[in-house]
């Protein structure tokens, strides 16, 4: 199960650009999701980041946990690989109907927050 925590109260040396609930396009690799999570900075791993993280996106800019559309996984974003997905479609992911209510204007309602 995802966890749904907001880390926003790490030191954030920028606003996050998008929020919880809102639909996003991957532009490097070329998916849609929704934003189900937020961490004011990388919290991941080193190990993580040196094999996964190749383009060494900024650690102090805002990372996001992503629903990924028509899948079941999930995926950690650097906020710079992320646009704003301006289809106003819903995606299709198992976890979609825990974390969210409804979907209006491009964007779901989160259920609930636990910090």
């Amino acid at each position: 199960m995802a966890h749904f925590r907001i880390g926003l109260e790490d030191s954030v040396s920028s606003k996050p650009e998008f929020y919880i609930g809102q639909i996003v396009y991957h532009e490097k690799f070329g998916y849609r999701g929704v934003v189900f999570d937020v961490d004011g900075t990388y919290q991941g791993s080193e190990m993580w980041y040196d094999q996964v993280a190749l383009s060494r996106p900024p650690k102090d800019k805002p990372w996001y946990h992503v629903l990924v559309d028509q899948a079941a996984h999930t995926t950690y974003v650097a906020e710079r690989h992320l646009r704003v997905d301006k289809a106003d479609v819903p995606i299709s992911h198992p976890q979609v109907k825990q974390l969210f209510g409804e979907f209006c204007d491009g964007a779901y309602q989160p259920r609930s927050r636990l910090n």
